[in-house]
């Protein structure tokens, strides 16, 4: 990320820290720091790089990740499980869609939109016969920019860590964490 020298009076407040505070984790001093937010100094390279790497690393933790957004439940279906199934799962738990686990293993994605499409083409009896391509699956680290992009074109997006699959993340979950 860049910034420009204007910018870090705004960025350091948005944080909510004072200038000692930002002076201590770059390493400079706070006087610094009050000349450059009030426009008196016009400070080296070295200097300038220090104060926007704190910021920077600031701003990172402060950055919402996958782990934060997840719903720790994932309730899912086998592929060989009846449709009628399926709709009952989905109306027990009032969601829109299941991920379909076979052996611990994601294979695929059933929805209410699969569902109704196969229903009324007269297609398949069992999951399986219906089913989409997998959701994709993310690290708990992954930010809630690239949450929010795969959320346009996905329903759900799975959540795992070290290769075990821990949670689920839906449009709604997102909102419910950006909009208390």
């Amino acid at each position: 990320m860049t910034y420009e020298l204007e910018e870090i009076k705004k960025i350091r407040k948005k944080l909510g820290m004072t200038q000692t505070e930002l002076a201590n984790r770059a390493g400079v001093s706070q006087s610094l720091i009050a000349k450059i937010e009030s426009g008196r100094i016009d400070p080296t390279f070295t200097k300038t790089k220090k104060i926007f790497g704190a910021l920077s690393e600031l701003e990172k933790k402060e950055e919402i990740k996958a782990g934060q957004i997840m719903t720790g439940r994932i309730i899912g279906i086998s592929s060989d499980t009846p449709i009628k199934e399926a709709i009952g799962r989905m109306k027990k738990f009032e969601i829109s869609q299941l991920p379909v686990i076979d052996n611990n293993k994601l294979v695929g994605l059933v929805s209410e939109s699969t569902i109704l499409n196969a229903l009324l083409n007269s297609k398949g009896k069992e999951v399986k016969d219906v089913m989409q391509d997998s959701p994709p699956i993310i690290s708990k680290t992954t930010s809630i920019q690239v949450v929010s992009n795969l959320l346009k074109h996905y329903p759900i997006i799975l959540v795992s860590e070290e290769g075990k699959l821990i949670g689920s993340i839906t449009k709604s979950d997102l909102l419910g964490k950006l909009y208390r």
